[in-house]
């Protein structure tokens, strides 16, 4: 049996986005509450009756929310223009190396605006 497992995650951050045009919005240093939704797919082990343990989802994902609760994300290495898409493909390559079956990672900025993506 082949399974889609979907955790999400929330975090505060403050980021400002230094490549827009002069008098966005944007442009200054604001808030969200971020959240996050990490996608594994892969077959269940027939002992377990699980795919992965959400424990071990929740154990990587701590280094990045320690560096991301209430930072300042362009002050991250990698995330100096820390757009959502930004965001997402630097999330993707944190757990892309660390998590077999990575499908996708969600970065949603507000309830209203998401960032899907998928890999290269």
């Amino acid at each position: 049996m082949q399974v889609r497992l979907v955790r999400s995650y929330h975090f505060e951050a403050a980021h400002q986005l230094p490549n827009v045009p002069a008098g966005h919005k944007c442009a200054q240093i604001h808030g969200h509450s971020f959240g996050v939704d990490v996608v594994v797919q892969g077959p269940v082990d027939p002992k377990l009756g699980w795919c992965i343990d959400y424990g071990e989802i929740d154990a990587m994902w701590e280094p990045l929310y320690q560096a991301f609760d209430h930072h300042f994300l362009n002050e991250i290495p990698g995330l100096q223009n820390p757009t959502s898409e930004n965001l997402a493909r630097y999330i993707w390559d944190y757990f892309k190396q660390r998590l077999p079956g990575l499908v996708r990672v969600i970065v949603m900025e507000t309830r209203d605006a998401r960032c899907e993506y998928e890999g290269d």
